[in-house]
């Protein structure tokens, strides 16, 4: 499967619109339940879907546009606040991250608590969007919900070990019975990130994750 995005400027709104090539049948029942997930979140702290159609076999879909991610701001933080990385935050920096961290809270909360809840699954800084202006005083919204899944009961059965490396709770690698807690343990590694904690936890991977855990 592959993706294609372009840019629109639909009078004074930017959408992203994505084109799904290529697709066998499991991808593009993937693709369709991601855009049934979507169709369902009415929220400032998820991406906006407009519309999606499928057309010569290609399935186009019309999302709210942002132009960057938490993964490009981390690595641009350094030069950004003018600090070298062994250097401790200053308060301006020290009080972005924590906006950062909350509104994450936030997004979380709210897709937790839909009915059903919807865990997911693959929260890490690449996913999670940035706005240059909004007019709600919210900045960070969740995209990507190509691994997402509706949390039909308590402790439900799902797909063994989607998700990132590193980024991934243990409940999720060693088992198949997880919840929307799952998605805590995805945040919980952001915000080492965020506030740069450096632990053993990142010089190692695997079972040896596991277990420090």
């Amino acid at each position: 499967m592959s993706w294609g995005v372009q840019v629109v400027q639909l009078e004074k709104i930017l959408l992203s619109l994505a084109v799904v090539t290529n697709q066998s049948e499991e991808e593009r029942s993937r693709a369709l339940k991601e855009v049934h997930i979507l169709s369902k979140c009415n929220s400032y702290f998820v991406v906006k879907y407009y519309h999606s159609w499928i057309e010569i076999n290609r399935l186009y879909i019309q999302m709210e546009f942002c132009p960057q991610s938490l993964r490009e701001l981390l690595s641009d933080k350094d030069t950004l606040f003018n600090r070298q990385t062994a250097q401790s935050f200053n308060i301006y920096e020290y009080f972005i991250s924590c906006e950062i961290f909350k509104e994450l809270l936030q997004c979380l909360e709210y897709l937790h608590g839909l009915h059903p809840p919807i865990i997911h699954r693959d929260i890490k800084p690449a996913n999670i969007l940035i706005l240059q202006n909004t007019s709600n005083n919210s900045f960070v919204k969740l995209g990507d919900f190509g691994l997402a899944t509706e949390n039909n009961r308590a402790l439900m059965s799902h797909t063994r070990g989607p998700g990132t490396p590193d980024f991934i709770a243990p409940e999720v690698v060693i088992n198949n019975t997880y919840d929307f807690k799952a998605d805590i343990f995805g945040l919980g590694v952001i915000g080492f990130k965020l506030f740069e904690i450096n632990t053993v936890y990142w010089q190692c991977s695997g079972q040896i994750q596991i277990d420090l855990i």
